[in-house]
């Protein structure tokens, strides 16, 4: 396909209460949505790298201007025949994952539109649900937690995930554990700790935790290899794995036995299907994981998702989790799948901002073409 032009958009979607985690809190969603135009056709892709550089190196305000200044340009007025393409003529530029995959979701997206094929299916999933799993950032109290959690336990979800930092760690767990001995349970340490706290994460495996999600710096394989050798609890990557070289080292290392899969993360679908494949062939688990997109983005993690090593239950949550209106429709609903579980469905089509709701939340704004 020729990219005739190029429209980029970074926007903040205010939450209905704040996200926590071990870095820090966000009011609203930063995100960069780009549409891109073939002739006739146009679709929509979407990077949520959060207003700072504490999730990764990467924000919204600089993914923006690299995409604007850099990335944009390059692809405009280009025949780009695949991701693989994409991916190789932006390969010029160092890192920069988050800015990569706004424009590698939105010609995936594309390239759909104008196959007229789901996108899932265009990835090569033959499924179209994924169960998904229920999250919780650090709460104002354990009492609050619990209340959360029991709910989510009633409503059937197969597991629960669990922010953890200092100050809101093993204590926390013990508690949700006592109350919900039997339950599928996981942390998630956002890059929160050290090797000098090993002894906190071997004292979690009386907890029997389903896995230790990103416990060390967001940049470490080696760490985490040694972390792993130490602990019966499974260590899972997510800040760490951000290209299919990176996920090939820490699966050569051993550094952990679960990989979270975000296409933000690793730079667009076309890395984050090739990562899927390569942990499919060394037996290694994945599971998809979201950054509070709107439901542009929510949608490709759900196409994604579909496929088959993505066994885990998905970071993937309805719009009206976070806001009180999503910027896109069709909003992100939850279902049932066939075992009865909460789950997500794959789109027939990706969703596109809503114009009056895409307005209130700009910042800035370009056109390229």
């Amino acid at each position: 396909m020729r990219i005739d032009r190029i429209e980029l958009f970074h926007v903040a979607m205010p939450l209905i209460f704040p996200w926590r985690t071990a870095y820090g809190e966000d009011a609203a969603v930063e995100s960069v949505l780009c549409r891109l135009t073939s002739g006739s056709v146009s679709a929509w892709g979407e990077s949520s790298p959060f207003a700072a550089p504490c999730y990764s190196p990467e924000w919204a305000g600089g993914v923006f201007a690299v995409c604007r200044d850099w990335l944009g340009p390059t692809l405009l007025h280009q025949n780009i025949p695949s991701g693989a393409d994409l991916q190789q003529r932006l390969g010029m530029f160092k890192g920069n994952p988050f800015a990569k995959a706004v424009l590698d979701t939105a010609w995936w997206n594309l390239q759909s539109r104008i196959e007229n094929r789901p996108l899932h299916e265009l990835l090569g999933a033959t499924r179209e649900t994924v169960a998904v799993g229920a999250d919780f950032g650090v709460m104002d109290s354990l009492d609050d937690l619990l209340a959360g959690v029991g709910k989510a336990v009633d409503e059937g979800f197969p597991r629960i995930k669990l922010k953890f930092r200092p100050g809101w760690d093993r204590d926390m767990v013990a508690a949700v554990r006592r109350q919900y001995p039997r339950q599928t349970i996981h942390i998630d340490c956002n890059s929160g700790y050290s090797l000098a706290d090993v002894p906190l994460f071997q004292s979690l495996d009386e907890f029997e935790l389903a896995m230790i999600e990103q416990p060390l710096p967001y940049d470490d394989v080696l760490d985490h290899a040694a972390l792993q050798r130490q602990i019966r609890t499974p260590v899972c990557l997510d800040e760490s794995v951000t290209s299919l070289r990176v996920a090939r080292q820490a699966l050569d290392q051993q550094s952990c036995r679960f990989v979270n899969v975000k296409p933000g993360r690793v730079g667009g679908l076309t890395p984050a299907v090739q990562i899927h494949d390569l942990c499919a062939q060394a037996g290694i688990p994945c599971w998809v994981g979201g950054m509070l997109e709107s439901a542009v983005g929510a949608s490709t993690c759900v196409a994604l998702a579909m496929l088959p090593n993505f066994t885990y239950p998905a970071d993937i949550f309805p719009s009206s989790r976070f806001y009180v209106a999503d910027l896109a429709d069709p909003a992100i609903e939850l279902v049932r799948d066939a075992a009865g579980l909460p789950a997500v469905r794959a789109l027939r089509q990706s969703p596109e901002p809503v114009p009056s709701r895409l307005d209130r939340c700009i910042r800035q704004s370009a056109v390229l073409g």
